[in-house]
């Protein structure tokens, strides 16, 4: 037995491992880490795999980065953790100056959590805590899109909508209003990403209307709806949703725990379309992806409405163990350091024109409905008919015939459903982009290649897919 397999049985044996069927693991090795450098990560083998998702969509300078690795040590021999109520230390201050001078003006505090999902019910928390100490108790619904993911915690699912995610759990959610994605991959032909994603704005718009005086807030991925397929959508429609929800008295929430530091092409998606949400939600590349750490960054005027004598009960009593964590804070430091002195977003242009010229031969593929980009992400869209965009059946399992290719050709690639992704590292090189590009389509290829043998059912809903 070798020493992959030593591990893998060892781990079977004790571990049950997230967002998985664990009987796939009866036919599916599981792949034993034991370092990594850079974009790669190496086996106990020896083998290696380019790390082509980040690892789930954190790592943005690297394995074991050199720089953030010696943050870390530094931090370690000073102080590893301490009580964020009632002190405070230099790691979690710096950070969250920084954050605010470079996040929208007008977001002028910090507040920390332990990974996205708390992150989330944090802004949500808060904004309904808000109307209640600002006398309006009935302003408890939030808005969001349908095909929206924010998180797994009870409220992060109540606001999403990957039926794969939430459907199981629908008696314990909230009750939220759901509105139509502007999913560009849905627009009618001939459309533009902007018209469309205008047209869709109207029913929000209605919405609003219609409900805000029980509304807290509307939440929203900007640009990209991440777990949902990595559909995309035009800036216009933040603008427009930044105005409506000025106009109807209502919060805006950004989680930009995904698409944000230079995912989308600019450091956070809300620039693009000029704007300032009210909580801008962080985690994922906050700490280079080393250690969980999650910010809400949100307004005077919310963190006024909470300001007050201990009497009243205002206070807003919110907390978890390791909140602020000063080694999570030295990674977090580390990594904006290397955002400011790498000049990372200029130069990501070159590498996301890249992703795009290595895979434009794809838009011709009779099983490709869509290759579509914002920034750093590409998404390949595998369906079994290109003119309808007739997706392939779930039960089908395409994506995981590109997963288990790419692992043969050494590469991480963990398709959503049927939609084949890049959101790799910003240090990866342009040539290791045009081995992913190769692999993909090698990959895309041999899911393809057979006729579809389930049979659909009249109540088929493409939510439920794999997950990536």
């Amino acid at each position: 037995m070798g020493l992959n397999d030593q591990w893998m049985q060892r781990d079977l044996a004790v571990l049950w491992h997230p967002c998985t069927q664990m009987k796939d693991h009866q036919q599916l090795p599981l792949v034993p880490i034991k370092r990594g450098e850079g974009v790669w990560l190496e086996d106990f083998e020896g083998k290696r795999y380019l790390d082509a998702v980040s690892s789930w969509w954190v790592n943005v300078f690297g394995h074991a980065n050199p720089r953030i690795n010696q943050r870390i040590k530094d931090q370690v021999d000073q102080l590893e953790h301490v009580i964020l109520a009632g002190f405070s230390h230099q790691p979690v201050i710096e950070l969250s100056e920084r954050l605010v001078a470079m996040t929208p003006a007008g977001l002028t505090r910090c507040f920390y959590a332990d990974n996205g999902s708390s992150c989330i019910e944090v802004a949500l928390k808060m904004s309904f805590h808000y109307w209640l100490n600002r006398g309006l108790p009935n302003k408890k619904r939030f808005v969001t899109l349908t095909n929206s993911y924010h998180g797994e915690t009870i409220a992060a699912m109540s606001v999403g909508d990957v039926p794969l995610f939430t459907e199981t759990y629908k008696a314990l959610l909230l009750d939220t209003i759901k509105v139509p994605s502007p999913d560009c991959y849905l627009r009618p032909e001939g459309m533009s990403w902007e018209e469309h994603s205008r047209t869709m704005f109207l029913v929000m718009e209605q919405t609003l209307a219609d409900n805000h005086d029980s509304v807290a807030a509307v939440i929203v991925e900007p640009l990209i709806q991440g777990a949902g397929g990595m559909r995309m959508y035009h800036p216009v429609y933040l603008k427009l949703l930044r105005e409506a929800c000025d106009r109807y008295g209502v919060h805006l929430i950004h989680d930009e725990i995904a698409v944000g530091f230079g995912r989308t092409g600019t450091l956070f998606a809300c620039e693009q379309a000029g704007i300032r949400p009210d909580f801008l939600c962080l985690s994922k590349a906050l700490t280079g992806g080393y250690l969980p750490l999650a910010a809400v960054v949100t307004t005077d005027d919310v963190y006024d409405a909470f300001y007050d004598d201990y009497p009243t009960l205002r206070a807003f009593l919110h907390s978890h163990s390791y909140t602020g964590n000063p080694l999570a804070c030295a990674a977090a430091l580390a990594t904006l350091d290397i955002f400011e002195e790498d000049n990372v977003i200029e130069n990501n242009k070159a590498l996301a024109q890249r992703m795009a010229t290595a895979t434009a031969h794809l838009v011709g593929h009779p099983h490709v409905a869509e290759v579509r980009q914002t920034g750093m992400v590409l998404a390949i869209e595998m369906v079994q008919d290109k003119a309808t965009k007739t997706a392939y059946p779930w039960q089908e399992r395409r994506g995981l015939k590109v997963f288990e290719h790419a692992l043969e050709r050494g590469a991480l690639l963990r398709p959503l459903g049927s939609v084949v992704y890049f959101l790799p590292p910003y240090v990866i090189t342009p040539e290791q982009i045009d081995f992913l590009a190769e692999v993909a389509s090698e990959g895309i290829d041999i899911a393809t290649n057979s006729k579809v043998s389930v049979a659909v059912p009249k109540d088929f809903h493409p939510g439920f897919r794999d997950p990536g």
